[in-house]
């Protein structure tokens, strides 16, 4: 079988990993364009443009694929590069660009998406990050064959996953990227066969996964401890929740805990800083700090933040966040 792959970062990459594993012919890949990257902000290519290139897969890296769009020229050049390959199937995996009908039409198979999410809960660009923001018990990936709405298409294939109570999004990350590899060769090894039974998605239970901004990962202290630390983890690797001293610095937290309790002091107020943890009151409970980072310095553990930056208990945290 002839697959087209299109998708960009590592999540997808190691969907493409496992179709090539599995025998499947890849005669083209389409993945984002270059994008600056690092300290020096050079061109960088994709994960999947790597792992392509590593395999001598023919790449194409149109800005859209709207033949009416802003790069119609790209465009049509895809178009004759999807044709040329003559495709039975096209796999899509965080590819980051809308597919018009003229793409969805072209695989004798169509399209099928790998999403990290139990459609048809946290459509959407950040599903990951958003479940274990919810507090959601189980998550999975759900292979769908692919039409013109955002993640509306029919469930070909799903499998549940378990959040753990410590998974940032960068773990679950991971165990995802294995499943959705595995559950992606499957598919299409039913798809050769007519194995595959389309269910369409249920109409109760819909909910967006929306692109994470930046400033939602400054700490409200006012919001309970628990949602803060769920943050923290959700946030992580990026943008990495963050937060600003007594000072008005900038500090990055990355490991925390709760603890019982509760003050009668504001929230963001320092109550105890050692090395088992900077204990600060949220608006519902106390956090404990474990992992902290100053603007321009290392990621520590807090007994080794604390040797450089000594913290006293009363200080208040956050007065520069937003909305405080």
């Amino acid at each position: 079988m002839k697959v087209v792959f299109a998708g960009t970062p590592a999540f997808a990459a190691q969907a493409l990993q496992a179709l090539l594993a599995a025998g499947f012919e890849v005669p083209l890949v389409l993945t984002q364009p270059d994008r600056p990257a690092g300290r020096g902000m050079k061109l960088q290519a994709s994960p999947v443009k790597q792992l392509a290139q590593a395999h001598g897969i023919e790449v194409a890296q149109p800005h859209g694929l709207r033949l009416d769009g802003r790069y119609p020229q790209e465009a049509a050049a895809a178009r004759q590069a999807l044709w040329a390959a003559q495709p039975d199937a096209m796999v899509v995996a965080a590819y980051g660009l809308i597919l018009p009908a003229w793409v969805l039409q072209t695989p004798r198979l169509g399209c099928l998406n790998i999403h990290a999410s139990l459609l048809p809960r946290w459509r959407g660009a950040a599903p990951i990050h958003r479940a274990i923001e919810a507090g959601d018990a189980e998550t999975g990936v759900t292979i769908m064959q692919m039409d013109e709405g955002l993640d509306t298409g029919d469930m070909l294939l799903i499998e549940r996953l378990p959040i753990r109570p410590d998974d940032t999004t960068g773990s679950l990350h991971d165990r995802l990227a294995e499943l959705g590899g595995r559950l992606i060769v499957e598919a299409l090894e039913l798809a050769a066969c007519g194995g595959l039974h389309p269910q369409p998605q249920p109409a109760e239970g819909v909910t967006y996964a929306h692109k994470i901004d930046k400033a939602e990962a400054v700490i409200d202290w006012r919001a309970p401890a628990a949602q803060i630390e769920r943050r923290i983890r959700a946030f992580q690797p990026m943008p990495g929740a963050s937060t600003t001293d007594a000072a008005g610095e900038g500090v990055k937290v990355w490991t925390a805990a709760l603890e019982p309790g509760q003050a009668t002091v504001a929230p963001g107020t320092v109550l105890s800083a050692d090395a088992s943890g900077v204990r600060v009151q949220t608006g519902e409970g106390v956090l404990r700090l474990l992992e902290l980072q100053r603007a321009g310095g290392k990621r520590l553990p807090v007994a080794d933040f604390l040797r450089g930056h000594p913290l006293s208990a009363g200080e208040v945290w956050g007065r520069a966040a937003p909305g405080h």
